[in-house]
């Protein structure tokens, strides 16, 4: 699986981005022909709590699924992104299989 990362207006530290690839590689697990999975990040004006915007796009073959998220942090949001796309993931493996 291909993971990209976009942050979009600022640069990502190299700390959030072997973590958002530590998190996004478990999505492996729940389906095995991932193709490409895009991240991207956004700092939303104002400056306020709650402005991390995170969107994950995950490409499978015939499929796609997207998830967004705006958190406190980017990495709560990554937390919540992957967690949303492992119960589309297993839904979609369910419904292949059936």
């Amino acid at each position: 699986m291909e993971i990209r990362i976009q942050s979009i207006h600022f640069d990502a530290s190299e700390k959030l981005q072997q973590f958002i690839d530590k998190k996004v590689s478990k999505l492996d697990k729940y389906c095995d022909n991932i193709s490409t999975a895009e991240v991207s990040l956004k700092v939303v004006k104002p400056e306020t709590s709650e402005n991390k915007d995170v969107s994950i796009r995950v490409v499978v073959p015939n499929n796609e699924f997207f998830v967004n998220k705006v958190k406190d942090t980017f990495e709560e949001g990554v937390d919540d992104c992957v967690e949303a796309l492992i119960k589309q993931l297993i839904k979609y493996k369910e419904k292949v299989r059936g």
